[in-house]
């Protein structure tokens, strides 16, 4: 999750601004009900978790314009004020198969010194992670627009064109700065195939930015910009519209005027800056059945409104709310039921009982998970629980395992990291101890839990030793161990070379003809793509296949 550091000054100077009282202890208190989750909390800083759900939070000012109304009951303000612009920005047809997406808007009269420039670039990077998928789905650039000239045009252009791009010092072609500058050579592979690459021009053909890359050096903002031009480049409107907003908004707090840039877009359709909110429809039965509770519309009033939007009503049981146009989370009624939930607070909705009896009946694979669960601990691990959602290169690119059928993925992620349903436990284990590596040795973990396959779940469990001696007569003899607290003797190991294991030192788990696991030493190569660099053994099973092959002593 995004991280974000506050100044306490500089929160105190906004909340007080606005003639409200600032509380370190109320902070503390109330705002990880917000959906935050706090590290630090002091006179001097604040140090705070901003779930990937909420990118309206990723900088002072807009945690500040969030927290407000949640914190200190201020009249909620959804509405962004754009004033009409007489820039213009023309986008080139060209551009409707390389990056469709332009968008631009205005802000002047900023008081910028180091720490504003600072925390607006430290902003505009926790949005290229949270809203732009690492700059893909939208990008943006900061320009000085006292060194630019409107009105301003997006060509694509070939890879020969050249220009001065951001901290050099002489003209590189985009080749040159795909191949060298660190900021190409990060993001390249968004360019990957395309023969023709867009730019953006002011009247005097001057580069203001080559997106998704790197500005031009010239347009570079300092201490003595007043006018900033702001524009965001993508592939989803949705995601740069909410990026250029929440730049836009970090500058009004600031003292900045939003103005409206009139765009032509690639499909000659016009655009410019829309700042009203979004009105939402939900029905109140839904809120009410999900939540468990009735409400009023005082109350919904209130829950909305510390939440920063606006209540309009209920007609014939459907409820008007109105959203900030730069909430990107609002994608679904059930959104909104969360809104209500949170505003309300989760602590003050009624109680209930279940409707329909509930009689609990045993699971067939209890009586295995039980005794899976007291073999591991009897080794000495400690059970450890991981996330379901996980990626490619953890589950099969790092570990070296193939895809075992297909893979269930996620239609919109929220982060880079958690794109698909896990097929394997063992990936999990070694990101909880490279996540503890600063520990001493030995560390011994386990989970037992489930894993998707074919979109369907199974049961796996895997165990990870990482230790200063041991090798593979110490794992066979952890295998034995387990084997035997399972009431199976007739078991063997098959060598293979499949895997995160060292080569010769691995081998497949029968149990009467079945393979239900693999064990081995890790690969050192495996170990550096986790960040470890210390020896380690472990073993992975599947559930299902031992249940297959060892009797149930219960029954």
């Amino acid at each position: 999750m995004p991280t974000i550091s506050v100044d306490q000054t500089l929160l105190k100077k906004l909340v007080e601004g606005k003639g409200r009282k600032h509380n370190i202890e109320d902070l503390a208190f109330r705002l990880p009900l917000m959906g935050t989750d706090i590290d630090t909390c002091n006179e001097e800083v604040l140090d705070i978790e901003i779930f990937p759900d909420r990118p309206d939070l990723l900088s002072p000012e807009t945690l500040f314009h969030g927290m407000m109304p949640f914190l200190h009951d201020s009249p909620p303000n959804p509405r962004l004020l754009v004033h009409p612009g007489t820039i213009s920005m023309k986008v080139s047809p060209d551009l409707a198969n390389i990056r469709p997406v332009i968008l631009g808007a205005v802000v002047r009269g900023v008081n910028v010194d180091e720490d504003v420039i600072k925390r607006l670039m430290d902003h505009q990077e926790k949005l290229h992670f949270a809203l732009g998928r690492g700059r893909k789905r939208a990008s943006i650039g900061v320009h000085d627009l006292a060194t630019i000239s409107p009105p301003f045009r997006v060509e694509a252009v070939s890879r020969s064109h050249s220009f001065i791009p951001l901290a050099m010092e002489s003209e590189m072609t985009i080749d040159e700065i795909l191949h060298e500058h660190p900021k190409g050579v990060d993001y390249a592979h968004l360019l990957q195939g395309m023969e023709k690459v867009p730019i953006i021009l002011d009247s005097n053909d001057a580069v203001l930015s080559f997106p998704p890359i790197i500005n031009g050096d010239h347009t570079t903002v300092t201490t003595k910009t007043r006018d900033l031009f702001i524009d965001v480049t993508g592939l989803d409107i949705r995601a740069c519209e909410s990026a250029l907003m929440l730049v836009c908004l970090q500058l009004s707090i600031l003292g900045g005027k939003i103005e409206s840039v009139r765009v032509t877009t690639c499909e000659g359709k016009e655009w410019s800056l829309e700042g009203a909110p979004i009105e939402h429809k939900v029905e109140r039965s839904l809120v009410e059945g999900i939540l468990g509770n009735t409400f009023t519309d005082d109350e919904i009033d209130l829950a909305i409104r510390r939440m920063g939007g606006t209540y309009n009503g209920d007609s014939s049981g459907i409820l008007s709310i109105s959203m900030p146009r730069w909430r990107f989370d609002i994608l679904h009624p059930i959104d909104l039921v969360e809104e209500v939930a949170i505003g309300h607070g989760y602590d003050d909705l009624a109680n209930d009982v279940p409707k329909a009896p509930l009689t609990a009946i045993p699971r067939k694979d209890g009586q295995l998970r039980r005794r899976i669960r007291e073999a591991l601990q009897g080794l000495g691990l400690v059970q450890i629980q991981s996330l379901t959602l996980s990626n490619d290169d953890d589950q099969f690119t790092s570990i070296r395992w193939s895809p075992d059928g297909e893979v269930t993925r996620m239609t919109n992620p929220i982060t880079i990291e958690h794109t698909i349903l896990r097929q394997n436990i063992l990936p999990g284990l070694l990101r909880l101890l490279a996540a503890n590596r600063h520990h001493d040795l030995p560390q011994g973990v386990y989970e037992l839990g489930s894993v998707v396959i074919d979109h369907k779940n199974r049961d796996r469990f895997a165990f990870l030793v990482a230790e200063n001696s041991g090798g593979f007569a110490t794992l066979r003899g952890r295998i034995q161990a387990l084997m035997r607290d399972l009431g199976c003797s007739n078991w063997s190991l098959d060598s293979t070379n499949n895997g995160p294991w060292l080569t010769g030192r691995a081998a497949k788990i029968v149990v009467e003809g079945t393979v239900v696991g693999e064990c081995g030493e890790i690969d050192p190569h495996v170990s550096e793509t986790f960040e470890l660099n210390v020896p380690m053994s472990g073993a992975q099973f599947d559930v299902n296949a031992l249940a297959s092959v060892i009797a149930d002593p219960v029954h």
